[in-house]
Parts: structure tokens; sequence; C-alpha cells
């Protein structure tokens, strides 16, 4: 498969996309349309999960009722299999804890 050429604005849209669902409590049980049943993988602060259901899990359990998010660069590559990797930098503050720097790596593949 050939790489992607639109693989920078698909990374800055699926960002703009996953961050807007995450930050918004209301909207946060959506992100699982983002994750395969099966094959989607996660690694938060050292514990791996796999497939749609244990990631939504964790996410769900997470305390934080606010995040203040600064995204301050998406850096996105090709990868040969016409998937995109996505490095987003930033600021993040969560309820009135103290903001604190954030580094997030997700890959993203085509499932159709």
């Amino acid at each position: 498969m050939a790489l992607n050429p639109q693989y920078e604005a698909i990374g800055k849209g699926f960002v703009q996309q996953y961050y807007a669902l995450f930050d918004d409590p209301t909207q946060r049980a959506n992100l699982a349309n983002m994750y395969n049943v099966e094959s989607s993988f996660m690694t938060f602060e050292g514990t791996q999960l796999q497939g749609s259901v244990k990631i939504m899990e964790k996410l769900n359990s997470l305390r934080f009722q606010k995040i203040n998010r600064i995204i301050t660069d998406v850096d996105s590559q090709p990868m040969f299999d016409g998937g995109v990797l996505i490095n987003v930098l930033g600021r993040l503050q969560t309820d009135e804890d103290p903001p604190h720097a954030f580094s997030q790596v997700l890959g993203i593949h085509d499932t159709a």
C-alpha cells in the first residue's frame, strides 16, 4: 500500500475531533467509535489495554471533571500501510491541578 499523501490533514483533523470528544464529558462515550472492538491498543501509565471495551473502561474510570488543554504541536507521519502516526504535544490541566506538559502518540488506520 502507498503512503497517504494527506497524512498531515488527516492527523490534524483526527486530533481535533478526538480531543473535542475526550474533553467534553457529555461526548466522551462517543470515543468508542474511534476504537476497533478487537485490534485497538492503548498503553496508559504502563498498563496495556486491547479492544474498545477495555479502552473505554479505562477512559471512563478517569476521575477528573474539567479539562483545559492547549495543543502546541501536532506532528503527523505517513505509515507504509496507509495509516498515520501522530505525535501530540501540549499542556494539560485537569480540575484544579497545576498545568503540566503532555505528550500522546496515536496511530490511526483506515478500517474500511
